[in-house]
This record gives C-alpha cells, sequence and structure tokens, in this order.
C-alpha cells in the first residue's frame, strides 16, 4: 500500500472512530480519550526517556491518567472539584522516589515527569470537562467538542492548502521550516468562514462565540503544532511515534489540540458557561 493510500485509510478511520466515540455517548467520549491520553503520555515519556532515563516514566502516566479519570468523574457530576487532590500523593511521590534514587540530575528528572502530565495530560482533561457545562452526565453537549475539532481540521487543511499554494514567507524557519504565514493566514480564514457556518448549525455557543474560538483554535493550535515541532526537533525525530500509519504519533494529531483547549476552556468557563 503506497503512502497516499495509508494516510487516505488512516486518516478516514481516525476522523470516524473520534465522531463516533464523540457522538455515540459520555462513556464512550471517556474511553476515546483515556486511551488517547494514555497513548499520548506513553509517547512523551518514550521520547523523553531516550535523553533522561531516570525520568518516573510509569508514576508520570499513572499521575496523568489519575488526572484525566478525576476530570471524567466531575464532568458526570459524580464527585466535586475536591478529588483533584488525590493526585497530590502521585506528585509528592515523584518528588520522594528521587530521593531515594540516589540519581544524577533529580531535579530535570522531577521535571521532565512532571512536564508530561500537565502537557499531555491537563489539556485532555479539560478537553472532557468542556462538553459538561453544569458537570452533569445529562448535560453533555456533544457538539461543542465535535465542532471543536472541525475548527482544528479546517486550521490544519486550510493552512496546508494555502501553504504548499501561496507560502512564500517562513513563519518559523528555526522549528518549522515549511510553515509560512500565508498558510497561517490561510488557515485562520478558513477555520473562521467553517465557525461561521457551524454557528448555524450548533445552536449551543452562539455567533460571536464561534468566531473568538475560531480565533484561538487557529492562533494557540499553530504555537502547539510549533512546540511539538521543537520537541522532535530537539531528539531527531521526524514522529512522534507511528501508532498511526501514514500520520506519525498521537502527539502529531494532538498537537493543536493540546496547546489550545487549555485556553478555549478558560473562554468557556469564564464568558459562556457562567
Amino acid at each position: 500500500m503506497n503512502n497516499f493510500l495509508k494516510r487516505t485509510l488512516t486518516g478516514t478511520i481516525f476522523v470516524a472512530v473520534l465522531i463516533i466515540g464523540i457522538l455515540s455517548h459520555p462513556f464512550s467520549l471517556f474511553i476515546l480519550f483515556f486511551i488517547i491520553t494514555l497513548a499520548g503520555l506513553n509517547e512523551f515519556f518514550t521520547i523523553v526517556k531516550k535523553d533522561n532515563n531516570n525520568l518516573q516514566k510509569y508514576l508520570g502516566i499513572c499521575s496523568g491518567l489519575m488526572i484525566y479519570c478525576s476530570a471524567c468523574l466531575i464532568a458526570s457530576g459524580y464527585v466535586n472539584n475536591s478529588i483533584f487532590l488525590t493526585i497530590i500523593p502521585f506528585i509528592t511521590c515523584i518528588f520522594l522516589i528521587e530521593i531515594y534514587q540516589h540519581k544524577e540530575n533529580p531535579f530535570q528528572n522531577i521535571a521532565s515527569t512532571i512536564l508530561g502530565v500537565i502537557y499531555i495530560a491537563v489539556p485532555f482533561s479539560l478537553l472532557v470537562l468542556a462538553g459538561f457545562p453544569i458537570y452533569n452526565i445529562t448535560s453533555y453537549h456533544p457538539h461543542i467538542i465535535l465542532g471543536l475539532f472541525i475548527l482544528f481540521w479546517a486550521s490544519d487543511t486550510g493552512g496546508y492548502l494555502v501553504g504548499i499554494t501561496f507560502g512564500r514567507h517562513p513563519l518559523f524557519p528555526r522549528i518549522s521550516p515549511k510553515k509560512s504565514w500565508e498558510g497561517f493566514i490561510g488557515g485562520q480564514i478558513l477555520t473562521i468562514i467553517i465557525a461561521i457556518i457551524l454557528s448555524y448549525y450548533i445552536r449551543e455557543l452562539q455567533f460571536t462565540h464561534w468566531i473568538i474560538i475560531a480565533i484561538i483554535v487557529s492562533i494557540f493550535g499553530v504555537w502547539g503544532d510549533l512546540t511539538e515541532s521543537m520537541l522532535k526537533r530537539s531528539f531527531n525525530l521526524k514522529d512522534s511515534g507511528n501508532i498511526l500509519p501514514g500520520h506519525g504519533g498521537i502527539l502529531d494529531r494532538f498537537d493543536a489540540v493540546i496547546f489550545a483547549v487549555p485556553v478555549v476552556f478558560i473562554y468557556l468557563h469564564t464568558f459562556v458557561f457562567r
């Protein structure tokens, strides 16, 4: 199978699984992003462990999944925000283990471990919470989460098509030589156009909110892409993994989501779900 067919088949299945997982039921959303969070954490720690063999990979994964599962329970309305206090023992253990390991660069080990938790688990946890305005299983708004992904896809598509057609001025050549200002602007324009269309079909959010979220997605999504490119460049990698044939790893597919979702969440719970 040539690379184009492999990318097309993988991309189709990937999008279908996301849509089904988001729209079917809250629990299918929880399970879907539990798997994605687990895979993303494993991918990040596997990459960083190449340069730092002493980081606490498995405790980092457990800590990240604890945060994610806590967010799911809060979203369902089964517990309140105090459940996040359960992460404190996990974080404390990261420090305590370094005391007894007698390894070199203990604070580098601690920092690398905690960074993976913050970088991967927190955004996916906030993504789940974004679909539950009043934190109750019956208040699930799957179309808001699906709309977010449509905006991310629009930003990527617009940036790619405009970039390869009209791209002349590099956006950030030190980190990602192929990205251009033309592609960045093209991604913004298409994302805003799609947001206008979504505002007519997904009425949970008003027109203005969709436009603002589109701007957040198109700007912070690019920063997320650049951040992940910086990570790969730091370790001389082409892809973050190979879990998605023809598309690389989880971090390659969700780099924009990881960076933009926390900002979208803050916006939603500050100006929309008040």
